[in-house]
């Protein structure tokens, strides 16, 4: 019979504390996942995955080791526990390692106010070849959509669990189904193309299969003709589905991994202005059917919502527990882990507050300026903030929409760029990152 992963952690911390280890905590991880792919109506590929992922740390004194493994043999779970501690007593010395206090552990939660897991069956690879065949069908039925590059479903679960030797134990399941759509028009050198996805816990919640491919092929014509724009200082509106790249930034900025190591354009930036004063950036872990929810962190530490920045001002780091030690700060109950490596730094749940103006409205108040629907390439300098990406989207004019853009460089700094955004209404709620379409009122462009 197989194990589950409450049982595979419980036998690895025993088999650390066989092998010679002060202190241990372990993560297990089950799961499936079933993913089609569907061309020109009939299937393409279809791949079915099942297997057990394992991580265990272990601590001699103030030295750590991490190991990992995928088979579950009572062999191979002693083999990671004396591999773990030779490790560790190899290691350096780290004075801010170490596993929570009893006092800090999580405790009397409610896993199902979280809503994580969808009771309802997994779905038949027959049901996901119908929603990837319905979406590009929409999507061919869209006038001078020329072909549709991918159409693919999926569906994931997988059980979670993690254990310490300080008397930690808790886990949870998780599923997710998807859906997206790649729809192309014109050819050769006038080929362009656009995208539209569907990603939720509960498949009761999944856009149609029609909506996405037909979404996906409007705006795969919206971006025909795309030619450069004007080279120039010009306000630049990041869409609702990108701009919460531009809070990802703050948030790297803001983890207390980066801080420390001195490489954050925000290390100097506590308890300043970061965004104005109108906006807060509220990070909350308990939001039902959010991916990134959860009741406690990768060390067993209770989750709890906090502002990451209040009325605009910078509040504080997010940090685990030995980044927080190391900071000289308590642990934000932040730590996210996989099972090849140890807690790190993470953030859950983000919503950036919204504005009161529609994306059409910021369309037409700003005047003349880009669009921007898609990014390409990156070049952020962490310790300044300076900010340059390629970028193609919608050219406006005199706050209407004239043509279709590609092949252009944004280029500004992050730090005066987030003080002066200004957000829509449109954030999608259900996103795990809940943040608007997001005007930046001058950037400098390369285009002609």
């Amino acid at each position: 019979m197989a194990q589950t992963p409450e049982t595979l952690t419980t036998q690895l911390l025993a088999a650390a504390g066989k092998a010679g280890a002060d202190a241990a905590d372990a993560i297990a991880i089950s799961g499936t996942s079933v993913n089609i792919d569907v061309r020109a109506g009939t299937l393409e590929q279809a791949e079915r995955s099942e297997g057990v992922d394992l991580g265990l740390r272990v601590f001699i004194g103030r030295k750590s080791a991490s190991v990992s493994a995928s088979d579950t043999s009572a062999r191979t779970l002693e083999e990671m526990a004396l591999r773990a501690v030779a490790m560790a007593r190899e290691a350096p010395e780290d004075p801010h390692t170490g596993l929570a206090s009893g006092d800090q552990l999580a405790r009397d939660y409610d896993i199902a106010a979280f809503e994580l897991a969808d009771p309802s069956d997994e779905p038949l690879p027959e049901a996901l070849q119908e929603d990837a065949r319905a979406a590009e069908a929409a999507a061919l039925d869209t006038d001078g959509i020329s072909q549709v590059q991918s159409s693919s479903a999926g569906y994931s679960a997988r059980d979670i669990y993690l254990a310490a030797s300080n008397g930690f134990s808790g886990g949870y399941r998780r599923t997710d189904r998807g859906l997206s759509c790649v729809a192309i028009t014109g050819s050769g050198v006038d080929m362009e193309r656009d995208y539209d996805g569907d990603s939720r816990i509960f498949q009761a919640d999944m856009r149609s299969a029609e909506d996405i491919g037909r979404s996906a092929a409007e705006r795969a014509l919206a971006r025909k003709g795309a030619r450069k724009p004007p080279t120039g200082s010009y306000p630049v509106l990041f869409d609702e589905r990108i701009s919460a790249s531009l809070i990802g930034h703050l948030l790297v900025a803001a983890n207390g991994a980066s801080v420390a190591r001195g490489g954050s354009w925000l290390r100097d930036a506590l308890g300043t202005k970061v965004l104005p004063e109108t906006l807060s950036l509220h990070e909350d872990p308990h939001r039902p059917r959010a991916s990134g929810s959860r009741p406690f962190d990768a060390e067993g530490l209770p989750t709890k919502p906090r502002d990451i920045v209040a009325d605009g001002v910078l509040t504080g780091w997010t940090l685990d527990l030995a980044t927080g030690r190391r900071l000289g700060m308590p642990s934000t109950a932040n730590a996210g882990r996989g099972p090849s490596s140890g807690p790190s730094p993470s953030t859950w749940n983000v919503t950036l507050t919204p504005g009161s103006a529609s994306r059409d409205d910021l369309i037409r108040d700003m005047g003349t300026g880009l669009l921007v629907t898609s990014m390409i390439g990156s070049t952020i300098n962490p310790n300044t903030g300076d900010y340059s990406r390629g970028a193609a989207g919608l050219w406006v004019e005199n706050g209407e929409i004239t043509y279709a853009v590609n092949e252009c460089t944004i280029a500004g700094n992050l730090l005066e760029m987030l003080r002066a955004i200004v957000p829509a209404n449109d954030a999608r709620a259900h996103l795990s990152r809940r943040v608007p379409s997001l005007l930046v009122p001058g950037m400098t462009l390369a285009g002609n």
